[in-house]
């Protein structure tokens, strides 16, 4: 083959090029004017957004529920929600020219940080809550985090305040950024998780009348309320929806003080055992009573128990995969439908959060009553 055949064949192999980029702008970057400002050359993405939003099959008409909705956050890449708060986040400390990324997780965020940084070539330190699942630990170190465990971090609001004091320091080194998934520590990698609400006003033609959120922090209310509140300012949609915060009975921060009429969010000492949401400080606490309560929305308490109960079902009856934390927006959903709090007609949107690849021992708590056994080819036929 002479050199004319040569780029004959490459510029045929390269025809495709040109299609492929045309799809470049239905990223999530097509959200860039409505996010925190970063320069096209500093972003990054491993292509998050865009998930699915999946019509509930049978819990949903079981409970009476005719449009009841799953928004499908664990088709994420790293598995979650947070990679909208990371590929913010990240590409904001490129553009600063930032190449050491501290930071806090209960498992998620450490992820995604971890996916993104990695990517873009930043050094990523990941300070984790005592009781993470070892599945996180694992996928944080997969992708070249350098990670610590620290003891009571996430139940104790003492030694979680001290925590993030001691990562802020940190993060005000030269070439440093702390990156936590809350507004009140990270409002330009918070400002990516506002893309939840776009895409959502996006896959619906009909106006959502509540979409339940779980919440350790608080962050993920804080960002979908704003985030309906920038379409409803620029006239995009009608109205926005009543964001409904829920949480696990034993990390009471939020859900109570918004359900009773307070205005503060308040500390505990965490007992939930809901890994992802054991966020015994206010963090974003203030801010989501602050933001859902206008909306219409409020707090929903939820028992542990039935969270795992509601997790085994969305496996079994939606085919959904989810980790605990996934389930608690169902759980909160479903209770308040029994109550009373939500019309049978009403347009729901639940927020299914990470993957259950990521919590070992939560699955191995659905799978209880079955096993896997060991059989003969010959026994297949009675099996």
């Amino acid at each position: 083959m002479n050199g004319a055949e040569i780029a004959d064949s490459t510029s045929s192999r390269h025809q495709p090029w040109p299609e492929v980029k045309r799809k470049i702008p239905m990223s999530i970057w097509r959200w860039a004017d409505m996010i925190e400002p970063i320069p096209e050359s500093a972003r990054i993405t491993l292509g998050e957004g865009d998930t699915p939003l999946l019509r509930s099959r049978r819990i949903g008409p079981e409970a009476g529920l005719t449009n009841l909705y799953f928004k499908l956050e664990h088709g994420n890449a790293s598995g979650s929600y947070k990679d909208r708060f990371a590929f913010t986040a990240i590409s904001s400390m490129v553009a600063n020219g930032q190449k050491k990324c501290i930071a806090t997780s209960s498992g998620n965020t450490g992820a995604a940080l971890a996916a993104y940084c990695a990517a873009a070539d930043i050094e990523c330190r990941i300070a984790i809550v005592e009781g993470a699942p070892l599945g996180k630990l694992k996928q944080m170190m997969a992708y070249g985090a350098n990670i610590a465990r620290i003891r009571k971090f996430g139940t104790d609001p003492a030694a979680t305040t001290n925590v993030l004091e001691k990562l802020a320091e940190l993060g005000k080194r030269p070439n440093s950024a702390m990156q936590v998934s809350a507004f009140v520590y990270s409002p330009a990698g918070m400002s990516g998780v506002q893309t939840v609400s776009f895409e959502l006003a996006e896959q619906l033609a009909d106006p959502i009348d509540h979409v339940f959120c779980p919440a350790g922090g608080g962050g993920l209310c804080v960002a979908a309320a704003r985030g309906f509140q920038q379409l409803v300012d620029q006239g995009r949609i009608s109205r926005g929806p009543a964001i409904e915060c829920v949480q696990p009975e034993g990390n009471n921060t939020i859900a109570g003080p918004l359900r009773d009429g307070a205005d503060r969010a308040q500390e505990v000492d965490c007992t939930s055992k809901v890994s992802g949401l054991q966020v015994a400080s206010v963090v974003d606490g203030h801010l989501a009573i602050e933001e859902c309560r206008p909306t219409g929305g409020t707090g929903h308490l939820v028992t542990d128990e039935f969270v795992w109960d509601t997790q085994k079902r969305l496996a079994r009856e939606e085919g959904v995969f989810t980790e605990p934390a996934g389930a608690v927006a169902l759980a909160g959903a479903l209770q308040a439908t029994r109550n009373g709090e939500v019309d049978r007609d009403a347009v729901v949107v639940c927020m299914v959060t990470g993957s259950g690849f990521k919590d070992e021992v939560a699955i191995d708590r659905i799978n209880a009553d079955i096993e896997c056994p060991m059989l003969d080819a010959d026994a297949i036929d009675e099996w």
